[in-house]
């Protein structure tokens, strides 16, 4: 039986229940007709002209994408904005938008979830439960199967996640043991302290902040590992995309195109 937009969108709304989002976050369909049969979706972290490119190439109905196209309020959509013209490429090209955002980062499992699988842990709790004892909430609380030196924890996650110029960068003793990890798919500076509250040997996320950083390793707080936005939710894709074929008779693709906007090192 063909599916819908709308079909695959129940799918989404079940893993990535939208009463999980943040108040300020836009989640959901952005354009496109839900009634309108899908054959193919393609899954992506951003909503920008390369992955729309990839949709149209691929003869996707439907892009899946994690981050918001529109998160702020507009007045307009027209083709001289940026957003307005890939807003006008997709409707042109017969393809619906669907973000799941924040709900996405919350969920069980969730993008924190499918990034410490990538990187090998067994995931204990979340790093900051939406209440106490839920399984919901940003970040997760894992542990590796064997504590190892933070240097060979820093290739570890080097080698899990998608190559970026920037690379993956570590702040701490490279002799550390390494057993228990907290993991924030995104921007997780906010969540630092949490981190060291929880008292784990290690912290994975991307867009730390220097000041901060450096105060909680003066502090004797975690060992720090650094990797841009793009690929520590890039792990999120593939698990979104299981959610897509459970649907049934959906072909899916991940995207492989690296959107991350840091393209060159000196």
């Amino acid at each position: 039986m063909t599916r819908t937009v709308s079909d695959v969108i129940a799918a989404l709304d079940a893993a990535y229940p939208r009463e999980l989002a943040e108040p300020w976050d836009a989640v959901g369909l952005v354009c496109g007709d839900p009634a309108e049969p899908v054959e193919r979706v393609l899954v992506c972290v951003d909503p920008v002209t390369a992955t729309v490119d990839e949709a149209v190439e691929t003869g996707a109905g439907l892009i899946v994408a994690h981050h918001p196209l529109l998160l702020r309020g507009v007045h307009g959509v027209g083709t001289d904005t940026t957003k307005g013209s890939l807003v006008h490429r997709m409707i042109r090209s017969g393809i619906a938008l669907f973000c799941a955002h924040t709900n996405a980062d919350s969920a069980d499992p969730g993008v924190s979830d499918a990034l410490a699988s990538a990187l090998g842990l067994k995931v204990l709790a979340p790093l900051a439960p939406h209440q106490v004892g839920g399984t919901t909430g940003i970040g997760r609380i894992g542990e590796l199967a064997a504590a190892e030196p933070f240097g060979d924890f820093v290739r570890r996650v080097a080698a899990a996640l998608p190559s970026t110029v920037p690379g993956v960068y570590g702040a701490g003793d490279p002799h550390r043991p390494i057993r228990t990890v907290a993991v924030s798919g995104g921007s997780g500076d906010s969540y630092l302290d949490a981190a060291c509250a929880a008292g784990v040997d290690a912290y994975v996320t991307a867009d730390l902040r220097h000041h901060p950083a450096g105060e909680q390793l003066e502090a004797g707080g975690p060992a720090l590992v650094g990797v841009t936005h793009w690929a520590s939710e890039w792990p999120w894709c593939g698990q979104a995309a299981e959610v897509v074929r459970a649907a049934g008779n959906v072909e899916v693709h991940v995207s492989t195109r690296c959107t991350d906007p840091w393209s060159l090192r000196a």
